[in-house]
């Protein structure tokens, strides 16, 4: 596996020019992978004879499994055979039968875009470290927010949908009260938030996340459907209020977990309007229903977000993971609020457009170009497709209530 160069330089006992890894030996591992998971992973797709997963418990697994790591390394067949018993003991979720709650299937485009972007490893901070993939995301977002409806707005990918609503909770609190980036909590009211009990339970995780409490976030009781009644949400504001408490978020949902209810967005909008409120929609799942014209209006009122989560890993099957924040305000606000200004990364006196360094918008630092499998995808089905994907998606739901 190892070969050593002549005339190798040594500093500390270490060769700088060798022992090097063998670059033909490294070439054929992924040469003889590919083929496997060819072979078992992508053409069994759609194989309906197929299992779904060859289920194995806990204790048996760890023994049918090599998990051990050794002090030397292992020989390129046992590799191999490694990289086959995971993929037989791991649930194919591109399965036709695999029904998991929210996503499934396997669309070949984003597959290969998730090939080119393992190869090149890239991290999406600098437009000079990531320059094709900083242009991929500023024109997948731009086309995002325009399906929203707004004709602006901002927005980031992040890696799940819980850190777009952690993302969006945040923001909407520095909004409420900015100096709280410097100063901290001390010295803020109670802060209250007000979301539906169908919400996601990331909500519950960001409220304790961020320091505001789960005791903090008033859930709304919801219709027979599962959607947020108005008229309680209206009640559990006026009664934070008469607590002494500081409403500024209100967080709805556009496709709940359990029984994708759309809530009611244009009266909630309403109500957030009245009392100078944050809305935020979390549309991870049910977000990709914009892209239907027959279903976009089970999303009726979404112009009116200050923000969206919205993730095309579920019903655009774009590939885990692939999830959007996006936000109406244009003025930096989420670069005021995340921004640390590290100089040794986002200087400003580089040679190119500097507003393309998009890095600092992020609470990451390393960040993976997620928004490419989407946009592969929608350039090789295009708008049409995509809305056919989402259009028989619910068809095939309609077909087995």
């Amino acid at each position: 596996m190892l070969q050593r160069k002549k005339n190798a330089v040594l500093v500390d006992g270490v060769f700088l020019n060798g022992p090097i890894a063998d670059a033909r030996a490294g070439e054929k591992f992924v040469e003889d992978a590919c083929k496997i998971i060819m072979e078992e992973v992508i053409q069994k797709a759609a194989d309906v004879t197929e299992k779904v997963c060859e289920w194995q418990p806990p204790e048996k697994l760890k023994k049918l499994l090599d998990l051990e790591m050794r002090d030397t390394g292992e020989p390129h067949q046992q590799l191999l055979q490694l990289c086959q018993d995971v993929i037989r003991y791991s649930v194919k979720t591109n399965h036709p039968r695999f029904f998991n709650q929210l996503y499934a299937g396997i669309d070949y485009y984003s597959l290969v875009a998730r090939f080119i972007t393992e190869a090149l490893n890239p991290s999406v901070y600098t437009y000079e470290v990531s320059p094709v993939f900083l242009l991929v995301e500023e024109a997948v977002l731009k086309k995002m927010i325009e399906f929203i409806g707004w004709n602006e707005g901002d927005g980031i990918f992040n890696p799940g949908g819980s850190v777009s609503n952690m993302y969006a909770m945040n923001l909407a609190r520095y909004k409420y009260c900015p100096e709280i980036k410097e100063k901290g909590l001390s010295g803020l009211p109670r802060l209250v938030l007000f979301t539906s009990e169908e919400c996601h339970y990331s909500m519950k995780k960001a409220a304790s996340f961020l320091g505001i409490g789960t005791q903090n976030v008033y859930f709304i009781k919801t219709d027979e459907r599962g959607k947020m009644i108005p008229e309680e949400l209206e009640k559990q504001v006026q009664r934070a209020r008469k607590e002494g408490a500081a409403p500024f978020l209100v967080s709805a949902t556009a496709g709940t977990t359990v029984l994708g209810a759309f809530d009611p967005l244009d009266k909630i909008a309403d109500i957030c309007e009245k009392y100078g409120l944050w809305l935020h929609v979390d549309a991870s799942w049910g977000g990709s229903a914009l892209m239907s014209r027959k279903h976009r209006k089970l999303l009726h009122g979404i112009h009116r977000a200050d923000s969206v989560a919205w993730n095309p890993h579920k019903m655009l099957m774009a590939g885990i993971q692939c999830c959007a924040l996006l936000v109406k305000n244009n003025s930096d606000l989420l670069k005021k609020c995340y921004s640390a200004n590290a100089s040794y990364l986002f200087q400003q006196d580089k040679f190119y457009d500097v507003s393309y360094d998009t890095g600092d918008k992020s609470i990451q630092c390393s960040r993976r170009p997620d928004a490419f499998k989407f946009w592969m995808t929608w350039k090789a089905l295009g708008t049409t497709g995509l809305e056919e994907r989402e259009n028989r998606a619910l068809a095939l739901a309609r077909l087995h209530l």
